[in-house]
This record gives structure tokens, sequence and C-alpha cells, in this order.
């Protein structure tokens, strides 16, 4: 079954989760944070990205593509935790991408970087 949201698949967030993501974590659960995720981003821009998704740059999608993708990560890691190596992996997984996740929303709440990114 793959994911039924705009902004990323199963390719983009499956680095972020790790190999020892938790087999009962599904693409429902997936589609379900992703979409959240992606209307928080709407609403943050001001902008339906993902009605619009086919007119904006190539480049520009990374990040927002990146920002779903870690933020469907961070919780299916949360859904089990049972099958990583330790509270320090688990720890280092989460914390790198909530790192990048805030980075992310710093650029884009920037008026000037809205503009650039035509949203």
């Amino acid at each position: 079954m793959a994911m039924n949201i705009t902004l990323a698949d199963n390719a983009d967030v499956e680095p972020y989760e790790g190999k020892n993501i938790d087999a009962t974590w599904t693409d429902t659960h997936r589609d379900e944070v992703g979409l959240q995720a992606e209307a928080y981003l709407c609403v943050l821009l001001k902008y339906d990205i993902v009605t619009n998704w086919a007119s904006l740059n190539a480049i520009y999608k990374v990040i927002l593509t990146e920002y779903v993708a870690r933020t469907i990560a961070i919780q299916g890691i949360l859904f089990n935790t049972g099958g990583y190596n330790g509270p320090v992996e688990i720890e280092d997984m989460i914390s790198i991408s909530f790192d990048k996740l805030q980075k992310i929303q710093k650029i884009l709440d920037k008026s000037d970087i809205q503009d650039f990114l035509g949203v």
C-alpha cells in the first residue's frame, strides 16, 4: 500500500524512520500524520501548497517534503520504540529530525522566503 498524501511518500520518510521502525506503523498511520503536517504547512505559509503542489518549483519542494517526511518519521519512531537499540538511538533520531523541523519552520516563517517560494 502506498501513502496517500501529496508532499511526501514512503521513499521520503523511510530514511528518517530508520530500519528499526515497527512493522505495524502502516501507511494509514503515515497518511494521518502526513495530512496533519501538510495542513500545518498550509496554515504557516497561508497558502494551499497541497492543491498548488504542481505549480511549485521542484527545488523548493524539497524543503517542504523534508518537513512532512521528518514529522511522519518522528511519530513513527514514537509509535513503538521497542525495535530500536535503546533510548540513546531513539533520542538521537528524534532530536536530529526535530532540530531540522525547527530550522525549516524558522526559514518558512519569514515573509521574504515565502515571497521567494511564491507562496
